[in-house]
């Protein structure tokens, strides 16, 4: 057996609709019309999807419950969509200490760089860049 990629990730929330629509706003995420029948079930996921479709999360309802730094979701994007990204940050975003997100929270990595921050049920998301060159 060969894997062929991951296909998406399941993410505990305290309310899947007001989280859809977070990852909406900050991320672009949309809502996979192909499964959008599983939400259907108060306790199936509700999947969302990158613009071209490809499932990402699938969004559970459950009781919030603490995070730990091994429970990060790392997204990768372009160097245009990371610039794009540190530069219009939403007031909202919190950093993994608590704290209001800024540019100033950019993680070199040498080979990527990185920035964490919370969703609003406290999961840790990542948004890295490998194209180090067009980050200058």
């Amino acid at each position: 057996m060969q894997i062929q990629r991951i296909d998406h990730v399941h993410l505990e929330v305290s309310d899947r609709e007001a989280a859809a629509e977070w990852y909406g706003r900050v991320l672009g995420l949309i809502r996979s019309k192909e499964l959008a029948p599983w939400a259907d079930d108060p306790m199936g996921p509700l999947v969302l999807a990158a613009p071209d479709g490809t499932p990402l999360l699938s969004l559970f309802a459950r009781p919030a419950k603490p995070t730990s730094r091994d429970a990060t979701i790392a997204y990768r994007t372009s160097a245009a969509d990371f610039k794009a990204f540190l530069a219009s940050l939403p007031r909202e975003l919190k950093n993994t200490r608590g704290k209001t997100l800024t540019a100033q929270d950019v993680v070199d990595h040498d080979l990527s760089h990185s920035i964490y921050f919370l969703d609003p049920d406290e999961n840790r998301i990542e948004l890295t860049c490998y194209e180090l060159d067009a980050l200058k």
